[in-house]
């Protein structure tokens, strides 16, 4: 808010206004300001993380082996199952188990004359 001072000479009068002059900025204040833009945005980056890591488990569960699969396959392998598990991974070997698994069942409901 200024100031008004008044100097009275013989005849004539003159006011002086006297503003305060704002001081620049410190590096306090810089650094208060660095601070709270760190205060919101961490949360902000980490939730939009958490929504992205949501949406890559989602597509990796419906890719990913199930338990149950990988239990009976180890129980009920077959050698060139266990070929496969060693030389292409998992991926090929419970493929291979699974044609096996299905042929046994297609052949079980066939009727025989």
């Amino acid at each position: 808010m200024p100031q008004t001072s008044s100097v009275a000479d013989e005849d004539t009068r003159v006011d002086v206004v006297v503003h305060r002059v704002r001081p620049e900025l410190s590096e306090d204040h810089h650094a208060m300001d660095q601070f709270v833009w760190i205060v919101f945005a961490v949360p902000v980056v980490v939730m939009l993380f958490a929504l992205f890591m949501e949406r890559v488990e989602t597509r990796l569960r419906h890719v990913a082996v199930q338990e149950d699969e990988v239990e009976e396959f180890l129980e009920s392998a077959q050698p060139d199952e266990v070929r496969a598990l060693y030389g292409h991974g998992i991926g090929r070997a419970l493929e291979l188990f699974r044609l096996r698994r299905r042929g046994s069942r297609t052949r079980g409901r066939r009727v025989r004359v």
